[in-house]
């Protein structure tokens, strides 16, 4: 067993109320007794070690990376989605010809139907944790990055 050598040592007494309740937080998550001296070694250790500060920031830099990647992630989702929002609204505006008045209240009917039948699948959907993006970024991955064969040298001996 380790010999331990006693310190006496004084410390601010807005300290003390924080040690304390970090020794009772990490006595509740490891489920026993952490002593406030072993956080004070702790603290000790960790800044007489000189190292600390490499691993701190080695640490900082991989975590900025990953999330710079998400946000690149994201942003590419995002600009998918208004593009595709944009082309459904385009598309529906264009073809969707305008109701008289007593066609309208059935469409509402109809389209209130449909809606609700449209929010249970994307709960079941989100439940399941299908995403179409992720589908989608699988079919892009897939994809030959040869752009498509020209339709003239497929279809050679057709003119």
């Amino acid at each position: 067993m380790a010999t331990r050598t006693r310190l006496n040592l004084y410390f601010d007494p807005a300290l003390i109320p924080q040690i304390e309740a970090m020794a009772l937080r990490r006595s509740v998550a490891l489920r026993r007794n952490v002593s406030k001296s072993a956080i004070v070694e702790a603290a000790v250790m960790s800044y007489l070690s000189g190292d600390s500060a490499d691993q701190l920031e080695a640490a900082m830099s991989r975590r900025l990376d990953k999330l710079g990647r998400q946000i690149d992630t994201l942003d590419l989702d995002l600009a998918v989605l208004g593009e595709a929002v944009a082309q459904f609204i385009h598309f529906w505006m264009t073809l969707t010809p305008p109701l008289t008045g007593a066609a309208q209240s059935a469409a509402r009917a109809k389209g209130a139907e449909r809606f609700e039948g449209f929010m249970q699948n994307l709960g079941r959907r989100l439940a399941t944790g299908d995403r179409f993006l992720k589908e989608l970024s699988r079919d892009l991955d897939s994809l030959p990055d040869d752009p498509l064969p020209d339709e003239s040298e497929s279809n050679g001996d057709q003119e």
